[in-house]
């Protein structure tokens, strides 16, 4: 078949066929439904020849593990969907649920085609109803490679994780045009929905790639991680490396001194799962927050984590969103989530409050709620108030909870407690020394994660050098962990 390489060589881009090519195992991909074009007969679209109506559609191999894929191409009428084209890759999803693989798509398109009506508009529409479809019965990740506009946004949007690459990727509901236009402001396209934008602010994007080969490399290293369909079980890798020595050392120094003081939670996340296994998912959005992939005696486990090192790993809207989602992702394909936990609580103050911290706080209790899998926490610093039960407490059905010597679990800070209980006190200098005694007493009788072990609220209390130790075996004792407390309903009614 001929395809027009060279047109998207001079723009900086690779052509759908060699991005497929790229993607997959080398010679695995079979195209189908090549010979599909439009039937649409107004706007002089009937003396058209539109080569499989602009989306190469078929199924190969990733890492010897079979795929669906599509790729748009934006040398055959702008990549634009219209009926047709829309049901090449409905029909392309519908068949990965069938098949229980993958499906990868590659967006590179100017949105719906205008001369096709209607039509358009159902094209898409097939297309999120089986976007919905897969959703948790199989992995669906969308790479953007080029303009993603109007409606051809949601598709990616309702997709498991989406890809974007530097200076090549754009999302947005409207375009610089139509936002100049309606609203009279000058825009570029990259600052109105580039990499970026979506990387680092909106959260669309949850990686980002400096160019078109690092990301398709960076897909087949997620799909190394995750399970490809739902119900396949997380194969324990014949090999993995753990240096315990350095790593037990090593995480005795992570904490400082100072319980103010920041540290970055991702020392601790290397220090307890296997040598160079940690993936992380969204690096760039929230980073009071850290999720990602990881693995334990060679088992991918899902990582979630306060990161006191981003604004003192407060809980606001967009890191319990965050959370929520990842939670909800590793829930839905059976992946054990592992949680470190050092938040200081929900963050404070009108602007969030108005954002909307409430709801979005209460997607992370829903998600680790309804979680049904293996779930151990691991304490290493503050959890405080709301935040500490959020945090995958025992309370929201944690089946282990570990905490660290230094821990200190309360309803808040020492600091802020004894303001409260102790205002008047605070207020005559002459009690300095009894609010300093009753400061002391609160660190070492309220705060201390002894107390919360004596109430089983917390499993044991550890020395940070046993935690690979105690993480590993807890995760083996749970491997068969069943569902016992599921409730009979039709589904919940998420906090969105």
């Amino acid at each position: 078949m001929e395809y027009n390489v060279e047109k998207q060589h001079a723009k900086g881009k690779l052509h759908a066929i060699e991005r497929i090519n790229a993607l997959c195992d080398k010679d695995s991909f079979k195209e189908i439904y090549s010979g599909v074009r439009h039937n649409c007969t107004s706007f002089g679209m009937e003396s058209k020849d539109i080569p499989y109506d602009g989306v190469i559609t078929g199924f190969g191999k990733i890492n010897g593990k079979k795929v669906a894929v599509y790729a748009q191409d934006f040398t055959v009428q702008g990549g634009s969907l219209g009926l047709m084209h829309g049901e090449k890759i409905a029909e392309i999803t519908a068949l990965a649920i069938k098949a229980r693989c993958p499906v990868i798509g590659i967006n590179d398109s100017g949105g719906a085609r205008i001369q096709e009506g209607v039509d358009a508009l159902r094209g898409y529409g097939d297309l999120f109803y089986q976007n919905v479809r897969a959703s948790g019965a199989v992995p669906q990740i969308s790479i953007v490679a080029g303009p993603c506009a109007g409606g051809a946004v949601y598709s990616p949007g309702l997709t498991d994780f989406i890809f974007a690459v530097d200076k090549i990727s754009q999302l947005f509901i409207t375009g610089p045009k139509v936002v100049k236009s309606v609203m009279f402001m000058d825009i570029s396209a990259e600052d109105l929905g580039g990499a970026a934008i979506h990387s680092q602010k909106s959260g669309v994007a949850h990686f980002r790639a400096e160019n078109e080969k690092a990301c398709y490399e960076s897909v087949r290293k997620l799909l190394d991680y995750i399970p490809h369909y739902y119900g396949e079980e997380i194969v324990q890798a014949a090999k993995f490396h753990f240096d315990e020595h350095k790593k037990a050392k090593d995480i005795e120094t992570i904490l400082p001194e100072n319980p103010r003081a920041g540290y970055d939670i991702r020392r601790v996340i290397e220090d307890v799962t296997d040598d160079e296994s940690f993936f992380e998912v969204s690096k760039e959005f929230a980073i009071n927050c850290v999720v990602g992939f990881a693995r334990v005696e060679g088992r991918t486990v899902g990582i979630v984590a306060n990161n006191p090192s981003g604004i003192g790993g407060v809980l606001d809207c967009d890191a319990s969103d965050k959370i929520a989602r990842h939670v909800r992702y590793c829930d839905s394909f059976n992946i054990p989530l592992l949680t470190f936990v050092d938040v200081p609580g929900f963050i404070p103050g009108p602007q969030e409050e108005q954002k909307g911290i409430i709801r979005h706080g209460a997607k992370v209790i829903y998600a680790y709620s309804e979680a049904s899998v293996p779930k151990i926490t691991v304490i290493t610093r503050k959890a405080y108030g709301g935040a500490y039960i959020a945090m995958c407490s025992k309370h929201l059905g944690a089946d282990f909870v570990y905490a660290w010597p230094k821990a200190e679990i309360a309803v808040m800070g020492a600091e802020g407690a004894i303001g409260i209980l102790y205002a008047k006190e605070l207020a005559d200098p002459a009690k300095a020394a009894e609010v300093a005694q009753k400061s002391e007493e609160y660190k070492t009788e309220i705060m201390t994660p002894k107390i919360a072990a004596k109430r089983g609220y917390v499993s044991e209390v550890i020395e940070p050098k046993e935690t690979r130790a105690r993480v590993a075996s807890s995760l083996e004792f749970l491997l068969e962990k069943a569902d016992a407390d599921k409730v009979c309903k039709k589904h919940g009614n998420t906090p969105l």
